[in-house]
């Protein structure tokens, strides 16, 4: 499926995110980069409370969407997503937890090991 994307910077994540799958053999960067390529309508859109709720402590999430700020967060966790809103970032900085783009975390993370998928 060829990308009918706009955004060069959201394409160029789709491709940096498919190139890590080809050359680590890393099947969950290819999953991630097929649901950026969906509609944004269907984008995973998680909030604060949700991370809190199903997360575990020093866990890493991948949020293939955007993160909002609804809730709050006590939680040290490590969150990857596309985007997040202003106070989300604050707030999960403030819980001594850590904010990633989605292609820094696959750099730090060639093969994806231990990480967790929120819808």
């Amino acid at each position: 499926m060829t990308s009918r994307k706009t955004n060069p910077q959201l394409v160029a994540t789709i491709d940096n995110l498919k190139a890590m799958t080809r050359e680590n053999d890393a099947a969950i960067w290819r999953d991630i980069a097929l649901r950026l390529e969906k509609s944004k309508k269907n984008w995973a859109e998680a909030n604060l409370s949700k991370l809190e709720r199903y997360a575990k402590e020093g866990e890493t999430v991948v949020v293939p969407g955007k993160v909002l700020a609804a809730g709050s967060i006590s939680k040290k966790i490590t969150v990857a997503a596309y985007s997040f809103s202003g106070a989300a970032a604050k707030a999960i900085a403030a819980a001594g937890g850590k904010t990633l783009t989605l292609e820094e975390l696959a750099k730090s993370n060639p093969k994806g090991t231990g990480v967790r998928i929120m819808r």
